[in-house]
């Protein structure tokens, strides 16, 4: 079974604030490296597709089992996914964080 993954609005603002972030610290670098603003898109969307296929693999977010957070990978930090388990088909994205921010709840 695959589920649909939708991005709430918070979460398409997260996303577009992560990357101007991740592309800003490079331009500013002396040894910026464009392709790590990429290679972060790519990690995403490899957690996303991983999400589709199993969300309820994804470590359980309080007490409802339908709010989980997926951890991301990436570098030596990554990203954080918090998502909701809607229905049998669908699965939608309240917020995505870098896992070094303080909070996203």
């Amino acid at each position: 079974m695959t589920y649909t993954v939708e991005f709430s609005e918070a979460a398409v603002a997260d996303l577009e604030q992560l990357l101007d972030f991740a592309l800003q610290r490079e331009l500013d670098s002396e040894t910026g490296d464009l392709d790590i603003p990429d290679r972060a898109v790519q990690a995403i969307k490899n957690g996303i597709g991983f999400l589709a296929a199993s969300p309820f693999a994804c470590r359980k977010l309080g007490d409802s089992p339908f709010v989980r957070e997926l951890i991301i990978p990436f570098g030596h930090t990554g990203y954080v996914a918090l998502f909701e388990i809607v229905d049998s088909n669908t699965v939608i994205i309240g917020a995505i964080r870098h896992q070094r921010e303080d909070d996203y709840h």
